[in-house]
């Protein structure tokens, strides 16, 4: 045993010096810090309900605004403007109007069978002869002249629990004046530029109302062609499309809700 023990000796002592000097170091300093002024890096924030950044969604925007579905701006975040754009493909195409990217909607925007948003054909059964064609399921509107030919089309807000789907005609209702360029609400808060009526006894087709005091509209006009707002009943219209039905009314007009 005491053989054993000094022969081990010399190899201990390496191993005890190199012990002390481990425990007497001094110990590492700590990170300092962030000071008030200190930059100081954070995780990225994603909004709820969007997608941020993803490339393959700046891919699909940019597919979306080929097609004519105005999806705004390329910026990879899927917020209201992307998913209106969605909802104008998707009933374009007769899909499901849910303004989600999923994998059928991604395929059918790469395919080349894919429509334009902004091109539609006027739905069957929905009259002959010079008509505006009002689709509830999709939310657009067509002007259609005397021989059949698509005069303007456009996406429109409206409120199907309201509107009774059938024929009508612009007119008086209830004793009520046809058409006001400058008409409002009860409320008096806002104006309804355009006015003309087709539908007893307050129901008509108008631009989006612009509030009175500022002068904004009630909301964006890439919702129109999408659900994501409701009228009161009437046919709220983009400002161009205001125009161009006021016009196309100045005589008496069939108006077909489908």
């Amino acid at each position: 045993m005491r053989r054993t023990t000094s022969l081990l000796r010399p190899l201990l002592a390496p191993i005890a010096a190199l012990t002390l000097a481990l425990s007497l170091a001094p110990p590492a300093p700590a990170a300092p810090a962030a000071s008030a002024g200190s930059p100081v890096t954070q995780a990225p924030t994603v909004k709820a309900g969007s997608v941020s950044g993803k490339t393959w969604v700046r891919k699909a925007q940019r597919r979306l605004n080929e097609l004519g579905c105005q999806a705004g701006p390329v910026d990879g975040d899927v917020g209201t403007w992307t998913r209106s754009a969605v909802v104008r493909f998707q009933s374009r195409h007769g899909m499901a109007q849910s303004g989600r990217l999923r994998a059928p909607v991604r395929k059918l925007l790469r395919s080349p069978k894919a429509q334009r948003c902004d091109a539609r054909p006027v739905p069957a059964a929905s009259g002959r002869g010079r008509r505006i064609v009002i689709s509830q399921a999709q939310n657009w509107v067509w002007l259609v002249g005397p021989k059949g030919a698509v005069l303007a089309q456009g996406g429109v807000v409206d409120n199907p629990k309201v509107l009774d789907k059938g024929r009508h005609v612009t007119g008086s209702y209830c004793g009520r004046a046809a058409r006001i360029r400058k008409n409002t609400t009860t409320s008096g808060t806002v104006w309804l530029d355009n006015f003309v009526r087709f539908a007893p006894c307050g129901i008509g087709f108008h631009r989006i109302p612009t509030y009175k005091t500022t002068g904004n509209q009630m909301h964006a006009d890439y919702l129109l062609g999408t659900d994501f707002a409701t009228s009161h009943g009437c046919i709220r219209l983009s400002r161009a499309m205001s125009v161009r039905i006021w016009n196309f009314t100045a005589r008496r007009t069939v108006v077909w809700v489908k």
